[in-house]
């Protein structure tokens, strides 16, 4: 008839090894991505948000900061979690720590 049998071809006795080195290879592609990955985007965030952490914590009375929400002001009083910012003579507000992006250069504000 027209349809003819197939038959199974044996593996070579060899094949054994050379899936295990053509599974890893199969492999690589992905641990370089993630690799990359890290070096571009996780480390250096790692990294931005160790300097932010370490700039709240040196956070001082008289320090002029800006914040998110974009105050600029002066700190009169701080405590573990909050701290209180002069944003104009006699306007005090108080805020989160964290809510501080950026410790100002002395005699950046100028409306005290």
């Amino acid at each position: 008839m027209f349809i003819s049998s197939a038959y199974a071809q044996s593996a070579p006795a060899a094949a054994g090894s050379t899936d295990l080195s053509s599974s890893l290879m199969s492999m690589l592609p992905l641990v370089l991505m993630f690799a990359v990955l890290y070096f571009v985007m996780i480390r250096p965030q790692m990294k931005r948000q160790k300097e932010h952490k370490t700039m709240i914590e040196a956070l001082g009375k008289g320090d002029e900061v800006a914040t998110v929400g974009g105050f600029l002001g002066r700190v009169t009083q701080l405590s573990e979690h909050n701290l209180t910012l002069e944003i104009a003579r006699g306007v005090e507000i108080q805020l989160q720590r964290s809510a501080v992006t950026q410790v100002l250069p002395k005699g950046s504000v100028k409306n005290f």
